[in-house]
């Protein structure tokens, strides 16, 4: 196994050696020449398409490092608008962006170091065993066409000049070797990790990114809440007051029949209660809306339960909460699900929805998932109810991603890092 493990070194190491060498050389190369053709209108263009190599180049380099050493390295790049400006004023606006972020200019950094101390750790890497080797065929006779052609040959610190000496080349190759084994995985993870140095984001970049992401997530915050205001104004005139007002006016007229027409008097009646009836229907509709008693008595589980009996598809709900959550998350894991639900009956045409909710201890995050076996293609576009999940989350530090592939199925998983607090009774 570790010889296993020391051969894929060996011939990892030489390929990011040739990666190092001649893609790092040839990015750096045309990463400054394009800085230095700023001034000119040309370096503006070609600016952002050579920082767009860099970065792939990068990112490649990190897919290597987690697959082969273990080593994560996480993106510290700035978020870039998805929608550019038009024309010159558009590429004008990503060429500052990009020179304004600072993983680029650590990028171009990593560029030179890895081409200079990072190819020479992956030569190391994937030099050993192939020393060694060379020692043995030193050994088994090609020493004679060598010798006899020009003289001494020599191997490391050995002059190889006779048999004699050629076995001793064996005898150095085999240590080599034996080191390559065990030093050559070393050497390709301090490779690694030499690129994570200056690839990772910095403790003053995290934290910018950090103010970055609280402050979207605050006006997020806000324009939700405001928007739910709205909405709640806008189903109190619309619906429960509008049925009180025309109430009102009904009684009034009953009020002023009393006594001439009692047989109509007692039909206004009878139609100002009902209408009455449908009042309150609404106003505990609304008041759903906005916290469901459900949630508030019986936790997540429970209310999401209840949700899934009401929805015009089947759907199975699995819960692992062996307590309660905060009302602010209960309350956002809750109306995220419940808009997942309603984008599922609504627009995958999916027949059966599969709800999975568990609180994961060791990590502190709650995580759910929503599958249902539509036609896929779902889209966290803009203005789209998956929109509206991503940001409420957001406010929480929670996270949304999207697997729906067209054909489907569609798989959106939810975490939201949150603690679990006062357990349910056992019986």
């Amino acid at each position: 196994m570790r010889v296993r493990r020391g051969l894929m070194a060996t011939a990892r190491g030489l390929g990011l050696a040739i990666a190092s060498l001649a893609g790092s050389i040839t990015l750096f190369t045309l990463a400054v020449l394009s800085l230095v053709f700023i001034p000119l209108g040309i370096g503006v263009i070609a600016t952002p398409l050579v920082l767009a190599l860099v970065r792939a180049h990068a990112n490649q380099r990190r897919l290597l490092a987690a697959r082969w050493s273990g080593v994560e390295i996480p993106l510290p790049y700035r978020a870039l608008p998805s929608v550019s400006r038009p024309g010159v004023v558009g590429v004008v606006d990503r060429c500052t962006r990009l020179l304004k972020d600072p993983a680029t200019w650590r990028d171009l950094l990593w560029l030179f170091v890895d081409l200079t101390a990072g190819a020479v750790l992956a030569l190391l890497a994937a030099g050993l065993i192939p020393f060694g080797v060379e020692g043995w065929t030193l050994a088994l006779g090609t020493w004679r066409p060598i010798v006899d052609g020009g003289g001494a040959y020599w191997y490391g610190f050995v002059r190889v000049t006779s048999q004699a000496t050629a076995n001793y080349a064996a005898l150095l190759g085999s240590g080599a070797m034996v080191l390559g084994v065990f030093a050559s995985p070393v050497l390709l993870r301090a490779h690694f990790l030499v690129g994570r140095a200056l690839l990772a984001p910095t403790p003053r970049m995290t934290l910018a990114e950090r103010v970055q992401r609280l402050t979207e997530t605050r006006h997020d915050a806000v324009d939700t809440s405001a928007a739910e205001l709205r909405r709640i104004e806008r189903d109190l005139h619309d619906g429960a007051q509008a049925r009180l007002v025309a109430m009102g006016m009904s009684l009034g007229t009953v009020e002023a029949l009393m006594e001439k027409d009692p047989a109509k008097a007692r039909e206004l009646l009878s139609a100002a209660r009902a209408s009455s009836a449908e009042a309150l229907a609404e106003l505990r509709d609304l008041v759903r809306g906005i916290h469901p008693p459900v949630l508030a008595e019986r936790g997540l589980g429970d209310a999401v339960q209840a949700l899934a009996l009401r929805m015009p598809l089947a759907v199975e709900v699995e819960v692992d909460l062996p307590g309660r959550l905060g009302e602010p998350v209960e309350s956002a894991a809750y109306f995220s699900v419940s808009e997942l639900l309603t984008n599922a009956a609504k627009h995958s045409g999916a027949e059966r929805v599969w709800v999975d909710i568990h609180h994961d201890d060791p990590t502190g995050t709650l995580r759910i998932a929503v599958t249902d076996d539509g036609k896929g293609g779902a889209s966290a576009s803009e203005g789209s109810g998956l929109s509206g999940v991503r940001r409420r989350l957001g406010a929480f530090d929670g996270v949304m991603a999207i697997s729906s592939p067209v054909g489907g199925p569609t798989m959106v998983t939810i975490e939201i890092p949150c603690e679990l607090s006062a357990p349910r009774p056992t019986a």
